[in-house]
C-alpha cells in the first residue's frame, strides 16, 4: 500500500517481468526514440539564397587579387554556405517485434533491480503535489515514473509539477522513460493490463 507495507501478491508473466535483458535492443530502441525527437529544421542558405547582387565585384585582371565572380560566394563574409545543413528527418525505423523486446527488457530490468513498485491502488482524495512527493519518497525513488490511467485526474495533476518525476498513461509506457527514471511505480491492475497486452503476439 502507500505506506510501503505488503498487503497482497499478484502473479505476472515470467516472460514479461522476468525475462532476459537484451542490452543491444535497449540501445536500438532508445537511439530511435531520441532520434525521433529531433526537429530536423536546421537550414543554411546557399549562394543562390543569400541576399546580394550577382554583379562581378571588380575586374578580372590587373588588381593583384584573386579573380571573383560574386560577393555571394562562400569565401566572402555574408556569402552562402557551402555544404551546409538542410532540413531532414532523423526517424529511425524499428519494427514492432524489436520494440516489444525492448519494453520487456526494460520492465524485466527494473523488476530484477527491485525498482518496480506495485501499489494496491493509486486513488488520491485530492490534488496535492506534496502528497505525491512524499509517496514517491516512501519507496526511495530519486526519479520515479508513475504509470496510471489518465482518468485518475488527481494522480495526473499531483505528479505534473514534480520536477524529477513523471506521469505516463499505460499506453504510452516506453523504453526511454523507464530507463531514464530509477523507479517504476504503477498499480497492480495496471501491471496486469500491461502484462496481458505484451503477452499478445505481434502481427
Amino acid at each position: 500500500n502507500t505506506d510501503c507495507t505488503k498487503v497482497d501478491e499478484i502473479a505476472l508473466s515470467e516472460e514479461i517481468f522476468g525475462g532476459e535483458v537484451n542490452q543491444h535492443v535497449l540501445w536500438l530502441v532508445v537511439k530511435a526514440q531520441l532520434a525521433a525527437k529531433r526537429a530536423g529544421t536546421h537550414k543554411t542558405k546557399t549562394r543562390s539564397e543569400v541576399s546580394g547582387g550577382s554583379k562581378k565585384p571588380y575586374r578580372q585582371k590587373g588588381t593583384g587579387w584573386a579573380r571573383q565572380g560574386t560577393r555571394r560566394a562562400p569565401q566572402f563574409v555574408g556569402g552562402g554556405v557551402a555544404f551546409g545543413t538542410n532540413p531532414r528527418k532523423y526517424v529511425q525505423g524499428v519494427n514492432k517485434k524489436v520494440r516489444r523486446v525492448g519494453l520487456i527488457s526494460a520492465l524485466s530490468l527494473r523488476a530484477s533491480e527491485k525498482k518496480l513498485v506495485l501499489l494496491e491502488d493509486m486513488n488520491m482524495g485530492e490534488v496535492k503535489t506534496k502528497v505525491m512527493s512524499e509517496l514517491v519518497a516512501t519507496f526511495g525513488a530519486k526519479r520515479a515514473l508513475v504509470v496510471e490511467n489518465k482518468e485518475n485526474n488527481n494522480v495526473v495533476l499531483s505528479t505534473r509539477n514534480l520536477k524529477k518525476h513523471k506521469w505516463l498513461p499505460p499506453e504510452a509506457v516506453n523504453v526511454y522513460d523507464i530507463l531514464n527514471h530509477d523507479t517504476l511505480i504503477m498499480s497492480a491492475a495496471t501491471a496486469k493490463a500491461l502484462d496481458e497486452r505484451l503477452a499478445k503476439p505481434v502481427r
